[in-house]
């Protein structure tokens, strides 16, 4: 058992909370890192025990092109700024993971800078992949050289190369020593070469006990980046795009279905579990009916994995992508605007009785999974640790529902969300779903963590709390819902199933719906994933997101990911 097994994250884009400059002049430090000290109370006070930060390093623009490792970008602070957020952090419990980008630096790189002053004599030419000086590139450098993603800022390491692969494990030895971070997210982890993942978990398993490295991967089987040898972890971009269209659709087929698929090839693994980030629109901007944020974020805390959540989420806001821009992904924030927020905001008050939950309940990061309802808008599963029985319940319809599931070994149950007690009969629980909502049925021991939360605390998460004139403006300007495309998720039949007993009547018929339904949603979340991979790098035109969604082959949109 390690730190990050009982992990709550919360991810923080600094650049965008500090409010920092969109480029960057490489003047005099200006010390944003401080204020960003304000959030930490915060971070803790709402449940969480890790924070996943970056990019933090010198660089020219969004961050992900990377100028100096070893110095923090100048927007921020200096490193004497950076040692002092991980130290406060510590202090309060808080375990600290740094954004490594380690695929690609930027042009302003002193090894790229290099080559562009000596060319052939550079000794630093074999640094990168594929540079030839007969071509050329969108710089007219008068040599030509890979990139990521198409896009001539972020020039491709050579992984192959050793002075390369010692370059980035210094790196590494490089933050522990002087910042004592506690990990790494690993930029573009789904186009790192193998060995050099080797490598860098050689380097962890060296350089501090429990050092995690955790890589974005936007597709495959996670079990080829995450095992004993590589990885520890990549994030789950499969269950974040399931858990999303499935309220939208009111398809609890397309989450269970997701959670098994994973399952039976990553048994063993504790998936980055997120509902949004730095590159895709933000959760409740996301979601068709808004009251979905509770039972969407019940499932993110409590299926197996780690769960994360994205720097203001947790209030509720809207992010909306852009075809030019991702700065509304990234808006700055000042803690001072939500100091009330768990009091008064439902989203903030859910999110923080979920962490208390997650930290005090192991069978949520230990337990096994075992489905007990399944349907359209219902659903409900156990996870068991050590003799415990937790159950979870969620319902994203309107209506309230009754559901009997199969309890533990204990005499009742209380619901962590709600403070409801309901007893043990005939080896059964009967429980009322809210509607739009769920909870967490833990037995009823007298855990210290619960005495403090009041019945019906929180039935639902709508509207976050708003300035006056944000909300004055928001009713002006409110949105009308969209009707549904094609490519929507076609709901199967509404029946109850249980693995754990005879299939009933018309099973199969559900059972071809449900793979079906499940094979769309991998579609839709290719689409997904190519789109974020192009506006990274521009602007994407009206015609560019037709080519895609107009794709609709599997393989091909799995290679046309692969090519990034």
């Amino acid at each position: 058992m390690a730190w990050y097994d009982e992990a709550v994250f919360y991810h923080i884009y600094p650049l965008g909370l500090c409010g920092a400059p969109k480029e960057n002049d490489y003047g005099e430090p200006v010390h944003r890192l401080r204020e960003a000290e304000g959030w930490i109370d915060h971070i803790k006070e709402t449940g969480f025990n890790a924070i996943y930060i970056g990019p933090l390093f010198e660089s020219v623009g969004h961050g992900y092109e990377t100028t100096d490792y070893k110095k923090l970008d100048s927007r921020l602070g200096d490193n004497e700024d950076l040692k002092h957020f991980v130290k406060a952090c510590h202090d309060k419990g808080i375990r600290v993971i740094f954004d490594g980008v380690f695929n690609h630096t930027g042009r302003d790189f002193f090894a790229f800078q290099d080559i562009r002053q000596n060319r052939e004599n550079s000794r630093y030419k074999d640094w990168y992949c594929n540079v030839n000086f007969w071509g050329n590139n969108s710089y007219n450098d008068g040599f030509s050289y890979e990139n990521w993603g198409g896009y001539d800022l972020l020039v491709k390491l050579n992984q192959h190369n050793p002075e390369v692969k010692d370059y980035i494990a210094d790196v590494i030895r490089f933050w522990v020593s002087e910042f004592d971070v506690d990990g790494i997210r690993l930029d573009a982890a789904d186009v790192l070469d193998f060995e050099y993942m080797k490598m860098l978990r050689r380097v962890a398993n060296e350089v501090k006990p429990e050092f995690w490295l955790m890589g974005e991967v936007i597709h495959g089987d996670y079990s080829k980046w995450a095992n004993a040898d590589t990885l520890h972890s990549v994030t789950n971009y499969m269950l974040h795009k399931a858990l999303y269209s499935g309220h939208n659709d009111h398809n609890y087929f397309e989450i269970a279905h997701t959670i098994k698929y994973l399952g039976d090839r990553c048994s063993n693994l504790k998936l980055y579990n997120f509902t949004d980030n730095h590159d895709v629109e933000r959760i409740y901007t996301k979601l068709v009916n808004k009251k979905h944020f509770a039972p969407v974020h019940i499932l993110s805390y409590t299926l197996p994995g780690v769960p994360s959540v994205y720097y203001g989420s947790e209030f509720g806001i809207e992010g909306k992508k852009e075809q030019w821009s991702d700065d509304s992904l990234r808006p700055a924030l000042r803690i001072d605007d939500y100091k009330d927020a768990i009091e008064n905001n439902p989203c903030t008050a859910l999110i923080a009785e979920l962490g208390k939950v997650r930290q005090n309940v192991k069978a949520l990061s230990y337990g096994d999974y075992k489905e007990l309802l399944l349907m359209n808008r219902q659903f409900a599963f156990s996870r068991n640790h050590d003799g415990v029985s937790v159950l979870v319940t969620v319902n994203n319809d309107d209506s309230d529902y009754t559901m009997t599931l199969p309890a533990g070994n204990c005499s009742a149950y209380i619901g962590a969300l709600s403070g409801e007690k309901v007893a043990v009969v005939n080896g059964n629980i009967t429980v009322n779903v809210k509607a739009n909502s769920g909870d967490i049925w833990v037995p009823d021991n007298g855990e210290d963590f619960l005495k403090d939360i009041p019945a019906a605390k929180i039935e639902t998460a709508e509207r976050p709390m708003m300035q006056k004139e944000e909300l004055a403006e928001e009713v002006a300007t409110e949105p009308t819902v969209a009707e549904p495309t094609e490519e929507v998720v076609t709901e199967p039949v509404e029946e109850k199933v249980s693995y754990e007993q005879p299939e009933p009547t018309g099973m199969n018929m559900a059972k071809a719906a449900y793979d079906k339904a499940f094979e769309e949603g991998k579609i839709a979340g290719l689409q997904e994933a190519i789109i974020a991979r192009m506006e990274k790098n521009g602007f994407v035109t009206d015609q560019m997101r037709n080519d895609v969604y107009n794709q609709t082959h599997m393989q091909s949109l799995i290679n046309w990911v692969k090519s990034f």
